[in-house]
């Protein structure tokens, strides 16, 4: 027979074990992000693991600027930059929702003059299996990095470039798809592609420190980009985000982004017919599957099925894995292009894995 105390006793120690096993827990994470993230006194990042919608870690390292010696905080914004093609991918089923496109639209369609358009579809664009020539690889790029271009310009920069292969031949990753992307979300929807983000996704949403980035608007708790040289850090090198547009140009923060994941699960966006669409794998013109959806690579880890993208733009690099099957979602997310936080996010997903399902 079970007496109060023995279950006073019993409750005193489950409760114990919990707390150690979170201990334990915390300085795995800890350990495993110093690795990397070492320097109390240099950039650094924000990294964050929640369960079932709720925190299990959440911590920031290093300085968000340098020059004010100011201390990093889960709060700082970031660009982001390639997990900006989620955003892309979940706007364009979203305006295929509203009946404005169809993802097996040439871009023909909307952009007339686009060579051999009628062959190149938006499915093949989302999917990085269109063959046209991706624009960061083009040796010209530096001529207008730092220029404000319009999205029309954009195309028109790398539009005429030849092909790398036949629409739906092989996955090659490719930015170029994405800002054609952006240009055909302003046609279909008549805004611009920031008021679009802005209105459909982030305020629906909740993400209220997600932003088109900028260096001229004042974005509270901003953490600061940096490069690594030999003598030390320097700020990062200036570009006009009117370069990457729609592949790499937006900023975030930690909790935002377990917002947009939240929103997603939901179905606060988009129906589950077309949410799923971005989430599946599709075959090339061979028949052969390819692990990439719509804005997002399909892994796994330890086998069990996983969602992950990463991003890197002068001056930040972030990661983001989500595992749909115990709804564990790392984020990590980084100040210095000379910290990439894509395998530790992988391994604290693993770690986490493996601790839920104890």
């Amino acid at each position: 027979m079970i007496t109060q105390k023995t279950s006073v006793a019993l409750l005193s120690i489950l409760f114990f074990c919990c707390v150690i096993n979170a201990q334990s827990y915390e300085k795995k994470m800890d350990s495993l992000i110093k690795t990397e993230f070492n320097d109390p006194a240099g950039p650094g990042g924000v990294f964050m693991v929640s369960h079932k919608g709720k925190n299990m870690y959440r911590k920031a390292f290093g300085k968000a600027n340098l020059e004010l010696d100011a201390a990093m905080t889960p709060e700082n914004v970031f660009q982001i930059g390639s997990m900006t093609k989620q955003f892309t991918a979940v706007a364009i089923l979203m305006l295929e929702q509203q009946g404005k496109l169809n993802v097996n639209d040439p871009i023909s369609k909307y952009i007339k003059d686009y060579p051999s358009g009628d062959k190149i579809t938006i499915h093949q664009l989302l999917t990085h299996t269109s063959g046209i020539k991706d624009f960061t690889k083009m040796k010209t790029i530096s001529t207008i990095a730092q220029k404000e271009m319009k999205p029309e310009m954009m195309v028109d920069f790398f539009k005429n470039e030849p092909v790398d292969f036949s629409p739906g031949d092989k996955f090659e990753y490719n930015n170029s798809g994405y800002v054609v992307l952006g240009y055909i979300i302003e046609l279909a929807s008549g805004q611009t592609y920031e008021d679009f983000i802005k209105k459909n996704i982030f305020e629906k949403a909740g993400m209220s420190h997600s932003y088109y980035a900028t260096d001229r608007q004042i974005i509270p708790k901003r953490a600061y980009g940096y490069h690594q040289k030999e003598h030390g850090f320097v700020n990062k090198t200036v570009i006009s985000f009117s370069v990457p547009f729609s592949s790499g140009s937006l900023m975030s923060t930690a909790d935002d982004m377990l917002k947009w994941q939240k929103a997603l699960n939901q179905n606060t966006l988009l129906n589950p017919a077309e949410t799923q669409k971005a989430f599946r794998k599709y075959p090339l013109n061979n028949g052969e599957e390819f692990n990439y959806g719509y804005g997002w690579h399909l892994k796994d880890i330890n086998g069990i099925p996983d969602r992950e993208h990463g991003g890197s733009i002068f001056g930040f690099k972030s990661m983001g894995v989500y595992i749909p099957s115990e709804d564990i979602y790392v984020i990590g997310l980084s100040n210095c292009d000379c910290h990439s936080p894509t395998e530790i996010v992988r391994k604290l997903a693993k770690i986490t894995l493996e601790s839920v399902k104890k």
